[in-house]
């Protein structure tokens, strides 16, 4: 890392991209413990907010993750930026449940387009925004696994051309791994 990640966009594989459709799933807590050591690793190093859209997977277990870290690293905070009014009102009841309750938690939520969903380039300004607005991604995926993310990073690939921009993975391989380790200790 060259610059200190004060504010740090997380995404990654939604939970049916990865086949997950239960809350109790162990693959679930696999995941949340390689976030929890990226995640405290940078704050140590001066990560002050962690920001996610509120998609089920990734970025809500880490919103939940963020919340489990406040208890050690108060000064961290979450925020919840949604590409438009109304994101998850379709959703069925339990995954709009936890959707509100990161909500009622989080240090800051609003959306880049104050509409309903209306077009596919409200997603293309949440991304811009997204990217003006954070110094790097945190990005759970493995381009032999291709998922919805494949589209963000084409755009995280076209803005670090101009800009500097941190982007930071959690491959299968990095899961794998981190999986066998736990299980041998």
């Amino acid at each position: 890392m060259n610059e200190i990640i004060q504010r740090l966009y997380v995404t990654g594989y939604q939970s049916y991209e990865l086949g997950i459709f239960n809350e109790k799933d162990p693959r679930i807590k696999v995941i949340k413990n390689i976030l929890r050591r990226e995640l405290i690793a940078l704050i140590e190093n001066g990560l002050e907010w962690v920001i996610i859209s509120g998609n089920l997977g990734t970025e809500i277990w880490t919103g939940q993750l963020v919340n489990e870290l406040k208890h050690e690293y108060p000064e961290i905070k979450l925020a919840i930026i949604f590409p438009f009014e109304s994101f998850g009102s379709k959703w069925k009841e339990p995954n709009q449940l936890l959707l509100s309750e990161l909500v009622q938690t989080a240090d800051f939520v609003d959306a880049v387009s104050h509409q309903p969903y209306q077009q596919p380039g409200q997603f293309k300004n949440h991304v811009n925004f997204l990217l003006q607005h954070t110094d790097a991604t945190l990005v759970v995926y493995d381009s032999e696994y291709p998922g919805k993310s494949k589209f963000f990073l084409e755009d995280v690939s076209k803005y670090q051309e101009k800009n500097p921009y941190e982007l930071l993975a959690i491959t299968m391989d990095d899961l794998e791994n981190f999986s066998d380790f736990e299980d041998s200790v």
